[in-house]
This record gives structure tokens, sequence and C-alpha cells, in this order.
């Protein structure tokens, strides 16, 4: 039995990937191979191509560079020899989300604070004064 194949529209649907990004990615060296085409020269993914794709969204949502994705495809492409380069990036990749979550909820910490402050004098009349800026010095 042959392997399902997927047009770069259901792809795109699956993804949310517009068909344009799908094209850059692969013009661009994001895949882990290349695209298969059918008889007629169209596109045929596989699932393999969308798992790698749900891979490529996570990273870049997770604000990995393109460089580096395109860096990590350019290691899967060349084998299990490159494992451990691929954990290296991937490790790196991890302690600046760890960093980037920590400085968030830093940031979600100082916002949570101002709106239960808000939420104190909103709730007593008394939100007037919050932001009022002190009078100029003579």
């Amino acid at each position: 039995m042959a392997d399902t194949t997927l047009s770069i529209g259901q792809v795109a649907a699956r993804t949310g990937l517009s068909v344009h990004t799908l094209r850059l990615y692969e013009r661009d060296g994001l895949l882990a191979g290349p695209v298969r085409r059918d008889s007629a020269g169209r596109r045929a993914y596989t699932e393999a191509d969308v798992q790698w794709l749900s891979y490529c969204i996570k990273f870049r949502a997770s604000g990995m560079p393109l460089a580096t994705i395109r860096r990590f495809a350019d290691l899967a492409r060349h084998g299990p020899d490159t494992q451990r380069e691929r954990l290296e990036l991937l490790l790196e990749h991890q302690q600046h989300v760890t960093a980037k979550i920590a400085e968030l909820t830093e940031c979600l910490d100082v916002i949570s604070d101002k709106v239960r402050t808000y939420e104190r004098h909103v709730a007593h009349g008394a939100a007037v004064d919050l932001w009022r800026l002190p009078a100029p010095r003579t």
C-alpha cells in the first residue's frame, strides 16, 4: 500500500501555514528532506513532512530564528551522525526559551500587581490619581 500524500493546500489547511510559506520553507531548506512530486509535478507531502512542519511551527513560535531551523534541518538531512550537534542546538534554544519564560513571568507579575492595584482603586472609586504626574519643581 502506497503512502498517503497530501497536496500543498491540504498541508496548509492542516498546519495553518500559507501555501506561500510552505513554498518558502521548501525553497529556504527548512524541511528535513525534499518534498516529493506526483506524476503531474505537484508537491506531494507525507505525514512525516507534516510532522516536521509542526516542529518548525513550534520552533518559530518559541523564537527560533529561521537560520537556526535551517541549520537543524541541514543536520537532520545528514543523518544520525549529527545527533549530538542537533541536541546541542536544541539545548541552546531550550535555555533561550527558559530565560524568555522567566522574563515574561516577571512581566506578568508586574502586570498582575498593577491589575490588583487598579481593581482596588476602581472598587473604592479612587482610580483618578493612580497615574497623575507630580507637579514640576520650581
